[in-house]
Order: C-alpha cells, then sequence, then structure tokens
C-alpha cells in the first residue's frame, strides 16, 4: 500500500469516489489526487490548451475543475463535513493547484444533491418537448449563486437555438484543428468508456456511426466526404439538428460579470455543477452546448483558430447569431449553454478512471 493509499480513510475515500464524477470536457478528467492526510488532499490540475481546440486558454477544464470542487463539498456534507478550498496562486494557469480541507461541521445539513451525483449523464438524444414546469424552473434557478442567472431559448428560440447549434457543427466537423481532437476522444464499438466519449452515446445510428469511424481515421477522407458527398449532413442531423429540436428548452447561464480569471471559471464550474445536479434530480436530462460559447469568445479576441481559409469568417456569422438570440449582455457573460428536457437517462456514457489512477505524489507526480 502506498502512502497516499494510507492516508486514504473510509470517508475521504467515499467523498472523493462521488467527486471523480464530476463532468469533464470529452471526458479529459483534468484533476489528480495528492492525499496529505485522512482531511487534507491537493488537487493538482491541468487543462488540454496545448492540443485541443476547445479548451482555450484551458478555461473549460477550469469550470471541470470547478464542477469537481462542487461535487466535493456536496458529498463531504453527508459526512457533516464543509470544503475550504484556497487556489495556489504561483501555479501557472495551465495547471491550476488547490488545497483542499475537510472541516468538521456539526450543524451542516446533508445536500440533498448527493444523490444525483452518480446518475448525472449527458443524453445526447431526443428528449421530450414537454416545457418545464414553474416548480422545475424554480429549483432551477434557485440552486445558483447569487448574481447567476438562466435565459431560456423555448418556442421559436428553441427552434433557432437548434439552427445556431446545426450550424456551429459545421464549423466544427470542417476544420482539422477539431478532427484531431474527435479522433482522439471517441472510443468505438463501446457502450461506456473510463477515459473518452463511447460513440454508442453520440446520438447517431449504428450504421451512420460505423460510417464515421472509417471516415475520421485520415483527414484526407474527411475533407473529400466533406466536399464531395456532404459529409457532415448525416452527424450534424443525427447530433445537433433533431435533438435540439427534441427538448424542452436550450438555456444560457450567466455570471454576475464576464469571466476573466481562473477563479472566476472555477466558481462558473460549480453554479454549473448545482445547476445540472439539480436538473438531475428533477428528473430531467441535459446536454452541454458550449462550443459556441467557446468560437464566440475566439472571435470577440480577434483570435485565430484555425488554418483553413473561411473559418473565422463562419465563426463571426455564427457569434453574431449566438448575439441577436439571447441579447450580447448575456453572450458576453454566458459561462454554460446546453438544452434540458425530461426523458430517459442516457444507455450508453463515459465512465472515470478508478480512484486508483488519480491518485498522486508531490508535484502531481505519479
Amino acid at each position: 500500500m502506498s502512502k497516499m493509499e494510507q492516508h486514504l480513510d473510509a470517508t475521504l475515500e467515499q467523498i472523493l469516489e462521488l467527486a471523480r464524477w464530476a463532468p469533464s470536457g470529452d471526458n479529459t478528467q483534468p484533476w489528480r489526487f495528492e492525499i496529505l492526510d485522512a482531511r487534507r488532499l491537493v488537487v493538482h490540475g491541468h487543462d488540454t490548451r496545448d492540443h485541443c481546440v476547445y479548451d482555450l486558454d484551458g478555461h473549460p477544464s477550469q469550470l471541470s475543475i470547478g464542477a469537481l470542487l462542487e461535487t466535493m463539498a456536496i458529498a463531504a456534507s453527508s459526512y457533516q463535513l464543509e470544503l475550504r478550498v484556497t487556489r495556489h496562486v504561483e501555479a501557472p494557469e495551465s495547471r491550476p493547484t488547490l488545497s483542499v480541507e475537510f472541516v468538521p461541521a456539526p450543524d451542516l445539513e446533508p445536500d440533498p444533491l448527493a444523490d444525483a451525483i452518480l446518475p448525472r449523464s449527458v443524453q445526447r438524444r431526443a428528449l421530450s418537448r414537454r416545457p418545464l414546469t414553474p416548480a422545475e424552473r424554480s429549483a432551477l434557478l434557485a440552486t445558483l449563486p447569487d448574481g447567476y442567472g438562466v435565459h431560456w431559448l423555448e418556442g421559436g428560440q428553441r427552434a433557432a437555438a437548434a439552427r445556431l447549434m446545426f450550424r456551429n457543427a459545421k464549423l466544427r466537423l470542417t476544420m482539422p484543428e477539431a478532427w484531431q481532437v474527435h479522433k482522439s476522444v471517441i472510443e468505438w464499438n463501446a457502450r461506456y468508456s473510463e477515459d473518452r466519449i463511447p460513440d454508442q452515446a453520440l446520438g447517431v445510428d449504428a450504421a451512420t456511426a460505423k460510417l464515421m469511424r472509417w471516415i475520421m481515421q485520415r483527414w484526407q477522407r474527411v475533407e473529400f466526404f466533406n466536399t464531395w458527398l456532404a459529409g457532415t449532413l448525416a452527424p450534424r442531423l443525427q447530433m445537433d439538428l433533431i435533438p435540439g429540436l427534441a427538448c424542452a428548452a436550450h438555456f444560457v447561464l450567466t455570471a454576475p460579470r464576464r469571466a476573466q480569471r481562473v477563479d472566476d471559471y472555477l466558481q462558473a464550474g460549480r453554479a454549473m455543477q448545482r445547476f445540472w445536479l439539480t436538473a438531475t434530480a428533477q428528473g430531467l436530462q441535459l446536454q452541454p452546448e458550449l462550443t459556441p460559447l467557446i468560437f464566440a469568445r475566439y472571435v470577440r479576441e480577434g483570435r485565430v483558430f484555425s488554418g483553413t481559409p473561411g473559418m473565422q469568417e463562419r465563426a463571426e456569422a455564427l457569434a453574431r447569431e449566438g448575439a441577436a438570440l439571447v441579447g450580447q449582455a448575456a453572450w458576453e457573460t454566458a459561462v454554460f449553454m446546453g438544452r434540458i428536457g425530461a426523458g430517459p437517462a442516457a444507455a450508453a456514457r463515459s465512465l472515470r478512471k478508478p480512484l486508483r489512477a488519480l491518485l498522486v505524489g508531490p508535484a502531481g507526480k505519479p
């Protein structure tokens, strides 16, 4: 038994067993745990900005780390322990590092969202078009921290959001920078995956998945199919337009101000996780739709994300479309976007690496 495992008492182990189920982009799980003693640890974060076009400045990874912290806090409340977090400001932003301590809190009530941690998942298939009830809306809004809000896209705006996602998907599926990401994060012929996305969770039928697997092996195939055979049409219809129409609503979570610093994104990730877990507790399913916000930020800051001609102009048009849909102020303070609705949980889903694979020594070394 390693020294880290010796400090991993039963309570801390149960907290971390739940915490590791926090959501992360493409199931990257950008965290490792250094156990100091029975109630203290260091979270060694990392991001994928060097090789993932979606992880702009590591902010999506920071959202995920924020979700991890909120999941820790919720899980710890079941043991009347309060989470205290200190970020190591000297650590590089690409490797957020946080000291975590669990302090006894005898008067702390268990957070009921703990029961939603394990069943929470991404549902990429069609959901019910039944509108959200007043009680569901109220619960979702009430769970957010002060200053955070929800902009709902329903009715005609739901269709407009579906079209936005459909056009946004063409941007993603026709640029080699995104193809490199997609090629590495999908586990084919799988219902579950510990470290990627199983193809059966993508939301496409078996024939489309088989064709996608063959095409995505080489960029030349992708380019040929996109140019001559409308290669993006079937995936975009099945993964974006149809589910975008088949839901109760799309939504945009807004922060009190435009997120800029690491701490802003950690806090936003905590808010996002509470919203998502509350949806799960209400019997609702959710699918993130973060990429329009990411490309809008590339555009807003004048940063080039692809060497392919025309991509920047296409992203600019999508950014204008998103801002017109929710309003410029909401678009600029948005930290998360998705679709939501009643329906069954996903039959295929990403799992997580076992806890022992996430334990590291000082400075994040295995």
